[in-house]
């Protein structure tokens, strides 16, 4: 038990890392939290600082996931408690490693406990345990964001895509390597991440939510000289 909390412990503060925090700092020196919507994730960095400083942003997020649940989560480790017999170990441990982390994106410990949203860090643990799946996941989300030009619209729908998508390649197409902890952990990621968007949702109902105006690589609003 001692080395499932080390994985614990570690997936959280790699998770804590505060990408768009410290891109913000160190390309203009500014905390991106105190600019656009305010949200320490990298839609907020690419709308503040553009697209090389909001990629950079997507990259590390994306990593901490993968990290957490592809290379800390094989530390080895003797049981899991009971209750979690009924489940494969190795995708338990794997799934428990990318929450860890998660929450350290959402609550960082590097950054007085005010992240993001936790959708990019989340995609990155799935990438880690199901590519496939992941894969048609970002397909949903970018048809939605091209359709919509909503970015929330389209996060919103790859959460839920991806717990419809493992129910649907397990249970209708037979494919067992997917185990049923991974549609639980699917499940409660999108009810995590709608709430988290709650605020995206209602000004999605009352039609003030933010468009993607353009598809171009964005130049960001310092770049404007809006800040």
């Amino acid at each position: 038990m001692l080395s499932l909390f080390v994985i614990l412990i570690l997936s959280y503060l790699v998770g804590s890392i505060p990408g768009s925090v410290w891109v913000g700092k160190l390309v203009h020196g500014i905390d991106v939290r105190q600019h656009g919507s305010g949200n320490a994730g990298a839609t907020n960095v690419f709308r503040v600082l553009g697209w090389k400083a909001g990629l950079g942003a997507t990259i590390v997020d994306l990593g901490k996931g993968l990290f957490a649940a592809g290379v800390i989560a094989t530390i080895r480790i003797d049981g899991l408690p009971s209750g979690f017999e009924f489940w494969q170990i190795e995708t338990v441990v794997r799934l428990l490693a990318g929450i860890a982390a998660v929450i350290g994106h959402m609550f960082p410990v590097w950054a007085d406990f005010k992240g993001g949203k936790g959708v990019n860090t989340s995609a990155g643990v799935l990438f880690a345990l199901t590519p496939i799946t992941m894969l048609i996941t970002v397909g949903v989300f970018l048809l939605v964001l091209f359709s919509s030009r909503y970015v929330s619209l389209a996060s919103l729908s790859a959460a839920i895509a991806f717990p419809s998508a493992v129910a649907i390649r397990r249970y209708v197409f037979g494919v067992e390597s997917l185990d049923p902890s991974l549609l639980v952990f699917g499940i409660v990621l999108a009810l995590s991440i709608v709430i988290a968007h709650r605020a995206n949702i209602k000004r999605l109902i009352n039609g003030t939510e933010s468009r993607i105006r353009t598809f171009r690589p964005a130049r960001g609003m310092i770049g404007k000289g809006e800040l």
